[in-house]
């Protein structure tokens, strides 16, 4: 059983509907396949190509491929004839939306509340909000990662947005004298790009705040790639726990930096914006958010900021509010009755397995995403989520239906055994 329902799950549910011998049921709580809708501004595209769709990467002769999608849309030749291999956002979530009506295995508009271990049949009970509880021996856990708000900010009050909710209330921050974004990653430029493209229709000042010591663009290299790859997970995986807890915050470049074709475009267009006169925006690097405070009779938000390198102290007011501070995991209050059958790091995290599984039998509770710390940055990236399901199926299975690639990089990432020559 597959409980939530982003790519990752809905990959595997695609990958395990023909096999005979896996009988999977999938449940999630929204009503319909929706993935990052806050963010589907004209033109955004994904930072992975469409091979890193669903299934094709596991078997290139699913129905539920990306091309096979555009062929039933009708789309195909006008997908080859744009000769970009990065499909649009709100394209991809189409997709899902095709291959998710597909699938019988999909329950929409169901709550876990909590899970229950029978120890008498070594199953796991999934009790729902509507009272059903069907009973599974291995449970896939995707439930994502939720939205993140600073500390500074918990309990604000005022009509401050998370990204992941910009597009739905874009109309109500163009109306407002001043806005502020923060944060440094792919969404935070997009929106930055938005609304700058708007300043002199609407007249707002907009300000784009950073803790980053600069705008850095996302890494994106061939040979920095095959860190996405079988034996740079087998090597990271085997590192000492506090070494990979390192790796991984000094590995956020490469996968959480801005495109880098993105960055000289916002570039250019505060160059021509600037022929004008100058342009009533700000971007403050190394500054962190440390407070935040909403007086409700002006609408406005005083931001306590701390220049980190200098370490200067200041503060900003603005009307609107953006916080562009990603995505973090937070475990699922409905696994409380089974915690004692999953295993913790000693930074209290889920000790993912090489395998995925984080139960105390290494094999009955696997884990989608949320496993950086133990599987590097292939943990959220999508061209490694038709890999991560078939090797998941494998161990479901006790064989390989479909072949997973154990060797794909030129470089070695450990130290090789005895003197080279």
């Amino acid at each position: 059983m597959g409980i939530g329902l982003g790519p990752f799950n809905l990959g595997l549910a695609c990958l395990t509907e023909p096999i005979d011998e896996l009988d999977g049921l999938f449940l999630e709580s929204k009503p319909d396949f929706e993935w990052h809708s806050g963010m589907f501004l004209d033109g955004a595209h994904l930072q992975t190509p469409f091979l890193s769709d669903l299934v094709t990467l596991a078997d290139p002769t699913s129905p539920y491929s990306f091309l096979n999608y555009l062929k039933e849309s009708g789309r195909l030749y006008a997908f080859y004839i744009r000769e970009n291999f990065y499909p649009l956002r709100a394209e991809y979530n189409d997709y899902c939306r095709w291959a998710a009506g597909k699938l019988g295995s999909i329950r929409f508009g169901t709550t876990v509340t909590r899970v229950t271990w029978d120890e008498s049949d070594q199953t796991y009970t999934v009790h729902t909000a509507g009272g059903d509880a069907p009973r599974a021996r291995r449970l896939v856990l995707g439930t994502g990662t939720p939205p993140y708000v600073p500390e500074s900010c918990a309990g604000l009050g005022g009509d401050f947005l998370h990204n992941s909710r910009y597009v739905h209330h874009r109309e109500e921050l163009l109306s407002k004298e001043s806005i502020t974004i923060v944060g440094s990653g792919q969404s935070a430029a997009e929106i930055y790009q938005d609304l700058l493209s708007g300043i002199d229709t609407h007249g707002y000042r907009l300000n784009w705040v950073t803790r980053s010591p600069r705008f850095f663009p996302l890494e994106y290299t061939k040979l920095t790639l095959e860190m996405t790859s079988p034996e740079y997970v087998d090597y990271f995986h085997a590192l000492p726990e506090e070494t990979r807890y390192r790796l991984e915050s000094e590995q956020k470049g490469l996968f959480k930096g801005i495109d880098g074709q993105l960055v000289n475009e916002i570039f250019d267009l505060l160059y021509q914006k600037n022929v004008a006169g100058p342009v009533p925006t700000r971007l403050l690097t190394n500054t962190s958010l440390d407070s935040a405070s909403y007086d409700e009779a002006s609408g406005r938000y005083t931001l306590g900021l701390r220049h980190e390198e200098q370490g200067r102290d200041f503060e900003l007011i603005t009307e609107g509010l953006v916080l562009a501070t990603g995505y973090r995991y937070q475990v699922p209050e409905f696994l409380a009755p089974v915690q004692d059958r999953l295993r913790k790091d000693a930074h209290g995290r889920f000790d993912v397995a090489r395998n995925y599984s984080i139960d105390v039998s290494g094999g009955g509770v696997f884990l989608q995403n949320a496993g950086v710390h133990t599987h590097s940055i292939t943990s959220p990236d999508l061209g490694m989520g038709a890999y991560r399901n078939a090797y998941i199926i494998g161990e479901l299975l006790g064989r390989t239906p479909y072949p997973v690639e154990k060797s794909i990089a030129f470089q070695e990432f450990g130290a090789p055994e005895g003197t080279l020559i």
